[in-house]
């Protein structure tokens, strides 16, 4: 397939690069600064901002899907949105956030007393991405949330994958980046969530 990566030199765009070319995908590496992407074959890198929807849209054109692994506060959620219909790309997959997740009913993890406050206006802005995107009609897009500790660590292939409730276990709620990004290459190939948010989790 050929896929259009905002933001793939960030600490989720990184892994979910190297994924998408171990599974021998063509790469459109989309960022501020193109020689910080790794020369390596099926990787086009590509010089983009994402508050430029006319220009950011150029640049999506002719991809079978998109990926926005770019952070809620860094960017203009609905000028991707807008870029991604522009660009005539149907699918549209974000790496989303874990504070829109609920830890009960109707409460969001971002909601909790010991949400740490240094997170809060990422988490926030996540949320309102996921508003924008269950209201569009027009682009079959897929959220995907990982769980609370996002992190560093090994590609173990062993994970699960849950809807709208953050998940735990006794060691608490957490993904690699690694794992993260098989989850969403799995997505991408084989479309199981679309128009929905979905999380992963160990």
């Amino acid at each position: 397939m050929k896929i259009a990566l905002i933001g793939a030199t960030g600490q989720a765009g990184t892994p979910i690069l190297k994924e998408l070319v171990r599974r021998g995908h063509q790469v459109t590496a989309i960022v501020r600064n193109p020689e910080k992407v790794q020369a390596q074959a099926n990787v086009t890198p590509k010089k983009g901002d994402v508050f430029d929807k006319d220009g950011l849209a150029a640049l999506l054109k002719g991809h079978d899907a998109v990926i926005s692994a770019v952070h809620f506060t860094a960017s203009d959620p609905q000028k991707l949105i807008d870029a991604a219909k522009a660009s005539g790309t149907k699918r549209y997959l974000a790496v989303g956030g874990a504070g829109s997740l609920e830890v009960a009913p109707g409460v969001a993890l971002v909601t909790t007393p010991e949400f740490p406050a240094a997170y809060k206006a990422e988490a926030t802005k996540g949320g309102e991405f996921l508003n924008l995107l269950r209201q569009e009609k027009e682009l079959d897009w897929t959220f995907l949330s990982p769980s609370a500790l996002f992190f560093d660590g090994p590609r173990t292939g062993t994970f699960r994958l849950g809807k709208d409730q953050l998940l735990t276990t006794e060691k608490g709620s957490s993904i690699s980046f690694a794992d993260y990004a098989i989850a969403l290459a799995d997505e991408v190939e084989k479309p199981a969530h679309s128009r929905q948010r979905f999380t992963v989790g160990y």
